[in-house]
């Protein structure tokens, strides 16, 4: 298996060196040459499967530089229900992925269930385990450079925590996450974790970090990596987790399905389009987008048109709070049938500050790929916290609550809708209060988490001092 890049202008590689490079050389993200399909006998046998042994077969069909008992093994310490243990049922679930039911076809497939309560940690796991092994092999170091908006980071840093070879500097916009996202970041006190507070956006972070991985020199020097989405490595682990949604409300293959993604950065639900490109029987793929709403606007009119910082809202669903969705530049290279020159055209106006606008033709192959979407605002979030807590006693938190509001707008009852499940509720209680009236319950290790010591550097919105800063700590 060789991978590529959207940009079209830097060499095929296996899986080991992709994961080490995060973005590739030429500015574009890596994706695999061809996606391999899974046949309906294949299907037939994964539906029997374990959620780890479900996530083996998957990965076997993209990684195959690494021996395969020891992808196992790494698989094996990676799903386990030591690791996910904070199910929305019980303390220490075997099911990796509870799925939920709420009414006849609608579905929470829970994802919240790792060390840091959010969607991230079934991705990023697998990241510190195989980013370890990779390093031992291959006898090197590496700095991880991400960005985050709320759950990214805390996922990474529990996952690289203590990890050999690895040192993780997390940028974030200062004072743009939930008081519990922000107090699970900066409240490590790892040697090897660096947490970087970033005067302005999400999208100021990410610009960031893709200047500095764009920085061949630099990123050379000081082996730099990634572990945000646009690691390939993340998006791999997320395609697991819709299989196993789809077998959990199934019973033949011969069913089909919809899912709905709350996103941000469009990783979480381009894991899903690479996976009904594998063959999984997905009918429709809904975004999910709150009032930073691009993304719904160009699957509405084929308009692509991110925002400056200045016009990208705060919101109660902070996660969400992007305006130029780095993974995007993967579906889309797909829809432009893997034509990196058109590719290239169109993001060379998006990378200067500018959008772009989808002929006919091309607009009209975006429905051959199943996507469609919604958005919501604050008062949609509430009311829905409200009902569903009301109607089936299940608290859901703001990013899911977009999730359900944009599975209502396109729910067709005959068949199965799973909403996946962005974190629990904890991490934003304001919201859950202004709701119900009522703060949700915390996990007993979670408990005083906003008391803890904290720290972290404040830095202005500037790419150098990013560097210096990397630099003087490697």
């Amino acid at each position: 298996m060789k991978y590529i890049s959207t940009r079209g202008k830097s060499p095929e590689l296996n899986f080991s060196d992709v994961l080490l490079s995060g973005l590739a050389p030429d500015g574009g993200l890596y994706l695999p040459k061809n996606y391999p399909s899974i046949s309906n006998e294949e299907l037939s046998l994964m539906r029997m499967m374990s959620y780890s042994e479900l996530a083996f077969f998957i990965f076997s069909k993209y990684i195959d530089d690494i021996p395969s008992e020891d992808l196992k093994d790494i698989v094996k310490k990676t799903y386990t229900k030591k690791v996910y243990g904070f199910s929305r049922k019980e303390q220490n679930a075997e099911d990796i992925t509870p799925t939920l039911k709420l009414k006849n076809n609608l579905h929470l497939l829970s994802l919240s269930n790792g060390p840091t309560i959010a969607f991230k940690d079934i991705a990023m796991q697998f990241l510190g385990n195989i980013f370890e092994y990779v390093l031992s092999k291959q006898n090197k170091s590496l700095n991880i450079l991400g960005a985050t908006s709320g759950d990214t980071g805390s996922a990474a840093e529990y996952a690289m925590r203590g990890k050999k070879g690895i040192k993780v500097f997390m940028l974030s916009p200062n004072g743009r996450m939930s008081p519990f996202q922000t107090a699970q970041m900066y409240s490590l006190q790892d040697k090897n974790i660096f947490n970087i507070a970033i005067k302005g956006v999400f999208d100021d972070c990410q610009d960031i970090v893709k200047a500095v991985s764009n920085d061949l020199e630099f990123k050379e020097k000081n082996k730099i990596g990634a572990v945000n989405s646009i690691n390939w490595g993340r998006i791999l682990a997320q395609i697991v987790y819709y299989f196993k949604g789809y077998f959990d409300v199934t019973e033949s293959n011969d069913e089909i399905v919809d899912f709905t993604v709350p996103t941000g950065n469009f990783g979480n639900i381009c894991a899903g389009h690479v996976a009904r490109m594998m063959g999984l029987p997905i009918r429709k793929l809904v975004v999910a987008t709150n009032e930073n709403d691009v993304l719904d606007e160009f699957f509405k009119t084929g308009s692509y048109a991110p925002r400056g910082s200045d016009k990208t809202y705060l919101t109660s669903s902070p996660s969400m709070d992007i305006s130029k969705a780095s993974n995007f530049e993967r579906f889309m290279f797909d829809v432009f049938k893997r034509d990196a020159d058109i590719l290239c055209k169109h993001w060379n106006q998006v990378d200067l500050g500018g959008s772009f606008n989808l002929t006919d033709e091309l607009f009209e192959r975006i429905s051959n790929f199943g996507f469609i979407s919604s958005s919501s605002k604050h008062v949609n979030r509430i009311g829905l916290i409200k009902k569903f807590y009301e109607d089936y006693n299940v608290i859901v938190d703001t990013h899911t609550a977009d999730g359900l509001k944009a599975a209502l707008d396109h729910f067709d009852s005959s068949i199965p809708m799973l909403v996946l499940e962005t974190a629990l509720p904890i991490k934003f209680e304001k919201s859950i209060f202004e709701a119900i009236g009522k703060y949700p319950d915390r996990p007993k290790q979670l408990q005083n988490i906003e008391s803890l010591k904290q720290h972290n550097e404040v830095f202005n919105n500037d790419v150098n001092e990013v560097k210096n800063f990397i630099t003087k700590n490697t």
